[in-house]
């Protein structure tokens, strides 16, 4: 397989609304990958360590937001010019019926997606990011503290906004870290993000609970797509006991949760992340036969 770099494999598509930024390695069947929020965040942030392993089974598309990485910048708060996007770009670039698997907002965007036009995608996979809180505080911690960065954005608290994300920071390397300011103390990223982070959207969150609920269940129990819940066990973001709703409300879903993980699981736990991600999908793709 050729060098997976983030230049060799960037590419944009035009669609309506405006050009969207993606990244695309593998042959075969589509596989859509949507990425997280928060600042700094790409498609390329969040899968570029698992995109050489899911290239080997499919043609993995990793999409970029509005609003992040390198696509047009939407005119207000990026969620909801999300979906819109998702549609477009399926349709520039021709596909039916996909597997999608979204982290975080992606889970979201992706449920929603699933939601409202099922006939786009043929399974979910969640990385967090879905179902309703039973016991977890809202706001939970790490929006917390990602709103401070963003709001008075400094080094320090990007690291304590990172540190709520794992549940080792050995996963946080110089490296790691440094690539995640470059990009998260971009003015352009950082006003953007503001769009959707902010102390005003915190107390909304606090103040708005319920409604907030009541549109979850009506999104997961429209859900017909056979669908993998992923967890992590120390989810500080989006708290483990949000999934109970989910596994309620979606038809066919399945659980697995992972131990000693944050919310970044394709991260931090990259490999049991991949070998049961791989699994589930795998089950709609035809082996070709052994002589």
């Amino acid at each position: 397989m050729p060098d997976l770099t983030h230049d060799a494999t960037a590419r944009t598509v035009d669609t309506p609304r405006g050009p969207l930024h993606y990244h695309e390695a593998g042959e075969g069947p589509p596989l859509l990958l949507l990425h997280g929020s928060g600042p700094g965040v790409s498609a390329w942030a969040n899968y570029r360590g698992n995109l050489p392993v899911f290239a080997e089974h499919f043609r993995t598309l990793a999409l970029d937001f509005p609003g992040f990485g390198k696509s047009y910048s939407p005119e207000g708060n990026p969620m909801p010019a999300a979906l819109p996007a998702v549609v477009d770009f399926l349709d520039a670039l021709g596909l039916g019926a996909v597997p999608v698997l979204g982290n975080s907002m992606g889970g979201n965007v992706a449920a929603r997606l699933a939601a409202t036009f099922p006939e786009r995608v043929s399974r979910l996979v969640t990385i967090g990011g879905i179902g309703v809180p039973v016991f977890g505080a809202a706001p939970p911690e790490g929006i917390k503290l990602l709103v401070q960065f963003v709001e008075d954005p400094t080094h320090e608290r990007l690291m304590a906004w990172m540190e709520s994300m794992v549940f080792s920071t050995d996963i946080l390397t110089e490296e790691f870290v440094e690539l995640r300011w470059q990009a998260a103390s971009d003015p352009a990223a950082l006003a953007d993000v503001r769009k959707l982070f902010n102390f005003g959207s915190l107390r909304a969150m606090g103040a708005g609970r319920t409604a907030q609920a009541v549109d979850a269940v009506d999104v997961l129990s429209r859900i017909t797509a056979p669908t993998l819940i992923t967890w992590g066990r120390d989810d500080r973001v989006t708290p483990l006991d949000g999934c109970l709703v989910a596994m309620r409300l979606i038809a066919q879903a399945e659980l697995h949760v992972f131990h000693d993980c944050g919310h970044w699981a394709m991260i931090e736990r990259k490999e049991e992340f991949e070998s049961t991600v791989l699994g589930y999908l795998l089950r709609d793709v035809k082996q070709p036969e052994r002589l």
